[in-house]
């Protein structure tokens, strides 16, 4: 999903000390009968009624096991859960998402499962492939993947058909999407060719500089990617559209949402990932107007792939019983009802449902994808640098600064906060 991709300042506060501070049980309960129910932390309203179809399913074949499911929407998610780890009685089982995973890993918050996957034989193969890495932390894995996320470019056919442009080929490139961009710029009716956005990193920046060859971070956490020449011409390439006057400037962004300035026909092409497909088929204007294409291929081609992973409270009081939920979740039973209700399942094979669900759109382009994708890029406290690149990058975003200037300043700044974790 891509609001678990999104931003966590929340958690800027959470200090070193959760590891210590979270001693005692789980979120859990046990009785003297021995019944026991195991808390369940999720924060999608929409899932929520299929997050109890599979807990019952999962206690009709495990007697004496309740799966209590409990929403916290985003906006709280993550406070509340630092504040529940901080105090030793964090849910048995919850969502976990990339940029926050090596926090929680790391501090001792949650369970490795080796042994477990070992033990059960459970095949990893299933996930992609960049999904089981985001969730191993020094060589452990500590969650399995629910579902999965890529980017595409959802494009208005009636202001292509409107301004004579041919729909994005397969193999279109950066310069198609220049020159596209250009051609559905309409200042007089006050439409723009694309929306350069700067705070959803997932969506546009980390794919642009994926594609010219750069880095955001280096494989092994310790060094930022944005001094690199290569990084700094996939952030030029949102930068240039500003300038052009083919995407909104900042300030109008930031009033405005891209994805309410597409749905009100205002941008043609939206860079936006595949749990869109749900949003765009209920809103009255994209759900017969809009299409997707992949991303156009820079130096070569790229997308981030991101996705929610199940993991298991390292408080928990039911250990056994939690790991065997989180693997009945990754299953494929559990994928195969999952993609019925939305959300893009990760296990292989099971994506059809959610292909079928949106017959109107070619989500298949999400899928074939999956050959070139890039992991979300995080560290230890991605937070942090989260918060320099917003800090930095905005300063190139409302032309106070040239981009290379920008980018080295953050680069800088990251290295710094690096060092410190």
């Amino acid at each position: 999903m891509g609001k678990s991709a999104r931003f966590c300042t929340a958690l800027l506060g959470v200090v070193l000390s959760l590891s210590v501070s979270a001693c005692g049980g789980g979120g859990g309960s046990g009785s003297d009968d021995g019944e026991i129910t195991l808390s369940y932390a999720v924060w999608d309203k929409n899932q929520k009624a299929v997050m109890e179809k599979l807990g019952r399913e999962f206690s009709a074949s495990h007697p004496g096991v309740t799966v209590k499911v409990q929403l916290t929407p985003w906006a709280d998610y993550w406070s509340k859960l630092k504040t529940v780890a901080t105090g030793g009685s964090a849910p048995d089982v919850f969502w976990m998402n990339g940029p926050n995973f090596q926090l929680y890993a790391s501090n001792g918050v949650i369970r490795p499962l080796d042994k477990e996957i070992a033990a059960d034989k459970v095949n990893l193969s299933v996930y992609p492939q960049a999904l089981v890495d985001l969730y191993t932390y020094e060589n452990k894995v500590y969650g399995l993947p629910k579902d999965m996320d890529t980017i595409g470019v959802w494009y208005n056919k009636k202001l292509f058909d409107a301004a004579g442009v041919k729909p994005p080929a397969d193999d279109w490139t950066w310069a198609d999407f220049r020159t596209a961009a250009g051609k559905l710029t309409d200042p007089a009716k006050g439409i723009y060719g694309a929306a350069a956005q700067l705070t959803s990193f997932q969506e546009y920046q980390y794919n642009t500089i994926a594609q010219a060859g750069g880095y955001v971070i280096s494989p092994d956490g310790r060094k930022s990617g944005y001094d690199d020449p290569r990084t700094v011409e996939g952030l030029r390439f949102w930068t240039d559209l500003i300038e052009k006057n083919q995407s909104p400037d900042l300030k109008t962004m930031t009033d405005t949402a891209p994805l309410q300035l597409f749905e009100a026909g205002k941008i043609a092409m939206y860079w936006g990932g595949s749990w869109n497909a749900g949003e765009f088929s209920a809103n009255e204007y994209t759900k017969d107007k809009v299409e997707v294409a992949p991303l156009p291929k820079g130096e070569k081609r790229a997308t981030i792939i991101h996705g929610v992973a199940n993991v298991v409270s390292a408080k928990t009081a039911h250990p056994k019983e939690a790991w065997q939920f989180v693997e009945f979740l990754g299953s494929k039973k559990a994928a195969l009802a999952l993609g019925k209700s939305g959300p893009l399942p990760a296990h292989d094979g099971t994506q059809q449902a959610w292909l079928d669900t949106y017959p109107q759109f070619r989500l298949q382009t999400f899928l074939d994808s999956l050959d070139y994708a890039v992991p979300f890029p995080v560290s230890k406290n991605t937070a942090a640098w989260n918060e320099a690149e917003l800090t930095h990058l905005t300063k190139a975003w409302t032309g106070e600064q040239p981009v290379g200037e920008a980018s080295a300043a953050l680069a800088s700044a990251m290295n710094d906060l690096l060092a410190k974790e």
